[in-house]
């Protein structure tokens, strides 16, 4: 069934209209030969009769039905496969702890004071542990971040992640005919995607795209973006998409309190993911896709500015997280989770809001608003985390306990928040625990820059298992920490 499947999609409309016009005709001169006198003696005489005095409606009846079937297949979306995907791990060497970061800060002399104690209690607060990664310039001796050490973190990350998901995905560089890279803060020129296209002579035929400016969410946007284009193709494809951040030309070196909390949250991180749209691979791969939802709510003042780049007083530019962040991105999830709760809850769930909902209306909203119990439709969740206050009040605000939200705390701890691939280090952590287990639904969520709330909704397609390049690998067995 597969190989007919596979055999089907690699043919373009025009030469499946010509191959089930060659089948309409051949069953047509079929029927006819049957119907003619000399084969009608090997049919019941009633049956014949039926036949003969039918003729035309039968032969109606099996265009329509031939006509149909085409417009079926011609027509019904394709099923997206994740065959895999790789999470970038640096060196040791480039471990931050809070000692690392100190004598920065002290020896860069780019801070007063009030900024360094500032940062320290941020820091402590954070969530953050003493392992996470940072680019190489934080350990150079000129302290000074420039576009050439922004090109080596951005090439370092992809060019690793995407080389271990090509080698255990056993899929040459040649086969990738959509390649999408995704990077928030960063955008060089030429771009990522043709760094990318020239490090490995991809095809001429390769389509790209380039994302960038839309902060933690663009790698879940990135993902849907691709899903969206094999969806809709009849052509078999394998989409590449890489999801990376640049630090190095994002620290900030000032004093403007709203811009030091990116130098303490943020940390090194890319992801490489490669999907399909061809039905024969779903025996190797690990998930299929099955929704994805993305709210946009940038025409509201405080959502727009919510995080912001922009220059401080002094002239330095740095991204501004402003204080009612934390408000925003809670809106924005009640907006998100109301669109998405007809696509993903039961029917028992559905029923139980609606119920809640009504009642609160006729007693004019005296009842404490209801939150839908999304562990009812997924058994994992990968939560945004964007830092420890985010994930505590995604919590807070969905009612979920503490071992749901144990994997964006312990990537937050292990990790710090590497932005836009932040979901897929979430999965590894799954992968490295060995709790998927093949039927399992699994829940991306994260937020971004404008301010986005995007959703991505998986169907495991087999167990997970700890593989050799899991970035948890030597250190899975500390977590969960106790504490946090």
């Amino acid at each position: 069934m597969g190989s007919k499947t596979r055999l089907l999609s690699l043919l373009t409309p025009v030469q499946l209209l010509q191959a089930f016009f060659c089948i309409i005709l051949a069953l047509t001169l079929a029927l006819h030969a049957i119907l003619s006198s000399t084969s009608t003696l090997l049919l019941d005489h009633n049956i014949r009769l039926v036949l003969s005095q039918h003729r035309i409606a039968l032969f109606s009846l099996l265009w329509c039905t031939l006509v149909a079937l085409l417009a079926y297949l011609s027509t019904r979306p394709r099923p997206v496969l994740l065959l895999d995907y790789a999470c970038f791990r640096p060196d040791t060497d480039r471990k931050c702890s809070y000692e690392t970061c100190e004598y920065f800060v002290r020896r860069s002399r780019r801070y007063n004071d009030v900024s360094e104690q500032f940062m320290s209690g941020i820091y402590h607060k954070s969530g953050l542990g003493d392992e996470t990664y940072v680019p190489s310039f934080i350990f150079q001796n000129d302290y000074e971040a420039k576009l050439q050490s922004a090109l080596e973190e951005a090439e370092e990350g992809m060019t690793a992640a995407v080389d271990a998901l090509l080698a255990k995905t056993d899929v040459p560089a040649s086969a990738i005919d959509l390649l999408i890279a995704t990077c928030g803060m960063f955008a060089p020129c030429p771009s990522l995607t043709s760094l990318l296209v020239h490090h490995y002579r991809l095809p001429e035929s390769t389509t790209t795209y380039n994302l960038s400016g839309m902060g933690c969410s663009s790698g879940a946007g990135a993902i849907d973006l691709a899903a969206r284009i094999l969806k809709s193709s009849r052509k078999i494809r394998y989409a590449l998409v890489v999801i990376t951040e640049s630090i190095s030309l994002n620290w900030y070196f000032g004093d403007n309190r709203s811009m030091l909390v990116t130098n303490c949250i943020f940390r090194v991180g890319t992801a490489a993911v490669l999907i399909t749209n061809d039905p024969a691979k779903r025996g190797v791969a690990k998930m299929e896709f099955l929704h994805s939802l993305r709210t946009h709510h940038g025409a509201d003042d405080a959502s727009y500015r919510a995080a912001y780049q922009e220059e401080d007083d002094a002239g330095t530019v740095g991204v501004a997280l402003k204080k009612d962040l934390i408000r925003v991105a809670g809106e924005g999830l009640r907006a998100h989770i109301r669109l998405l709760a007809p696509k993903v809850l039961p029917w028992s769930q559905l029923i139980q809001y609606a119920y809640h909902v009504v009642t609160g209306w006729v007693r004019k909203g005296d009842q404490k608003q209801k939150v839908p119990d999304f562990t009812t439709a997924f058994e994992h969740m990968c939560v945004h985390t964007g830092g420890k206050a985010v994930i505590e009040s995604v919590g807070r605000l969905m009612q979920l306990d503490d071992s749901v939200t144990e994997p964006a705390r312990m990537c937050l701890h292990r990790f710090g928040n590497t932005s836009s691939s932040l979901v897929f280090y979430e999965l590894a952590y799954f992968d490295a625990k060995g709790r998927i287990k093949r039927g399992n639904k699994i829940w991306m969520l994260a937020f971004g820059t404008g301010f986005k709330v995007c959703s991505l909704v998986w169907r495991a397609l087999r167990d997970s298992v700890m593989e050799p390049d899991n970035p948890w690998k030597d250190c899975i067995h500390s977590y969960p920490m106790k504490t946090w």
